[in-house]
């Protein structure tokens, strides 16, 4: 049997392998994939044993997603990476208005910290639900209840009359906001192969990190004019109704096998009788509330206590996460209150960390170049640890961005361009160790990667919402050098990490119970085709 390569033509693989693989691609259609799903060429119309069951029409099926013209994927892709704008500038578009708000609400600084800090318990607890939900009923119709309620929940935060309301709308904002980072990815990997994926994942990638570095720069402006802090929620309802109208008008259903139900629903109701028995594979799966519950709930958390994997990775990103979000706090420490910047110049330091993270998704791209030729060696699937070249720049550069910006913030007698630069390489090593060891977990846990990426977006969420709450008292108390010298020591002890797993990675995914480990079985076969001197065919 072979596995095709559709630039390349048909690689050999063994019987025994190809049946591997098309079971994990029946998996990975079965539960999905919450950003990216993993790196192979699914065959259009793979093989079916039973003959009532629909595929697609051959290789250029028009409603297959991936044989859709390349314009209107690009216009998808667009699509989803403006609604993560959107979303992202939401979560943290009111900490340059923090005090502004704080004084009218007449709260502390400390409850209005909580704005920031309730949005993101929304961001940790909705993907447990979205994720799920488009694997039920399809990408555009959680995208359809979520963008609305969202853009809705907005309004009450610019209404609230009291702070009470502004922390329960942030809180329902943030439940619903979280939709886009969680299937977004999910659509891009609909639509678009293995080999030239690369390209539209850094550009999503990259606006997961734009959208909250931006946001501080224009709140910033809005709050010191004559409109006030509650114009800053007007923009991000205005914003987010747009980025709701385009959704409904342009994104259509990408999520294969609910296509693929739809047509065995109308093939159906168009000839009662000769379509009887045929079904879809997503009409079969288990869809019980327990079925669901149990992928949903129980098998994250389980991975995350016995894969080390995924229990480090999800260590580090938090870090990585709370580091991004204490940036919201920390900057106006270093530039407002020791170097008098006003709330709108404050605002234009976080232009550093949104250039950062555009570099880091260039880099990333540039070192995932190779991808597409390790796919044809590997016959689909290439170790997981060839994502983590990445990583391996972003994980030293993240110290050394740190530390930078503590000791050098820490003297106002210092140019302020000094620590403001040093927002550059923090941000571009946040994009890069995210891209990285996302990608590294899917690859690794393949159809367990919905699963493993749930556990490490509800973790890193919660552990991100917990910054506002200390960061700002953290930097005041130990100072800016020494608290700044406490983070870097703690990403210096996780800054091994990629290498780590680049080295013994396929050790450990070996002894693992959810990592199929196709890379292991095809290694064999590529030293056992060699030492018998054959060629691939």
């Amino acid at each position: 049997m072979t596995l095709r390569d559709e630039d390349n033509g048909p690689v050999a693989v063994s019987p025994e392998l190809q049946r591997e693989i098309t079971r994990q691609e029946a998996r990975i259609e079965q539960y999905g994939g919450d950003d990216i799903k993993p790196p192979q060429e699914k065959p259009a119309a793979p093989p079916a044993a039973d003959p009532n069951m629909v595929t697609w029409d051959g290789p250029d099926d028009p409603l297959n997603p991936q044989s859709w013209s390349e314009r209107r994927r690009w216009m998808i892709t667009a699509v989803c990476s403006l609604m993560t704008v959107n979303v992202t500038f939401a979560s943290s578009a009111p900490t340059s208005a923090t005090l502004a708000i704080a004084n009218d609400l007449e709260v502390s600084r400390e409850v209005a910290y909580l704005i920031t800090t309730t949005f993101l318990l929304g961001y940790a607890t909705g993907p447990l639900f979205w994720g799920p939900g488009s694997e039920l009923v399809g990408r555009r119709p959680i995208f359809m209840v979520t963008m609305t309620l969202y853009t809705l929940f907005i309004l009450g935060q610019s209404l609230a009359p009291n702070i009470e309301t502004m922390l329960v709308t942030r809180f329902f904002s943030g439940f619903f906001a979280v939709a886009p980072l969680t299937n977004c990815g999910g659509v891009i990997a609909d639509i678009w192969s293995a080999a030239i994926r690369g390209k539209a994942v850094s550009l999503f990638t990259a606006c997961v990190f734009l959208g909250p570095t931006i946001a501080p720069i224009a709140s910033g402006f809005i709050t010191e004019s004559y409109l006030g802090w509650r114009w800053v929620f007007w923009i991000m309802f205005i914003f987010a109704g747009a980025c709701t109208i385009l959704m409904f008008l342009t994104l259509p259903e990408t999520y294969a096998p609910v296509l693929l139900a739809k047509k065995a629903r109308r093939l159906r109701k168009s000839d009662p009788a000769r379509y009887v028995d045929l079904y879809a594979e997503h009409d079969r799966q288990d869809w019980s509330l327990m079925g669901v519950i149990r992928r949903t709930l129980f098998r994250p958390f389980q991975m995350l206590f016995v894969e080390p994997i995924l229990a480090l990775v999800t260590l580090y990103l938090s870090l990585v996460y709370g580091v991004l979000y204490g940036m919201f706090g920390a900057i106006p420490v270093i530039f407002e209150q020791l170097r008098g910047f006003s709330i709108s110049q404050n605002g234009l330091i976080f232009i550093g960390i949104g250039l950062g993270t555009s570099l880091g998704a260039l880099t990333n791209y540039l070192l995932s170049r190779h991808y597409p030729a390790l796919i044809i060696r590997w016959r689909g699937f290439p170790p997981a640890e060839e994502r983590l070249l990445g990583g391996m720049v972003g994980a030293p550069l993240l110290v050394v961005g740190i530390f930078w910006l503590g000791w050098a913030g820490n003297y106002p007698s210092v140019h302020w361009a000094v620590p403001a630069v040093a927002t550059v390489a923090i941000g571009m090593a946040i994009s890069l160790i995210f891209m990285s060891f996302l990608s590294y977990l899917v690859d690794t846990y393949l159809a367990y990667s919905a699963s493993a990426l749930s556990a490490n977006t509800v973790i890193r969420s919660a552990v991100a919402a917990a910054f506002p709450l200390f960061i700002v008292q953290m930097f005041q108390q130990l100072t800016v050098k020494w608290a700044a010298t406490l983070l870097g020591l703690i990403g210096l002890l996780l800054a091994p990490s990629p290498f780590l797993f680049y080295r013994y990675g396929a050790a450990i995914r070996g002894r693992s119970t959810y990592a199929p480990c196709l890379d292991l079985k095809i290694a064999k076969e590529l030293a056992a085709e060699k030492a018998a001197g054959i060629e691939k065919v």
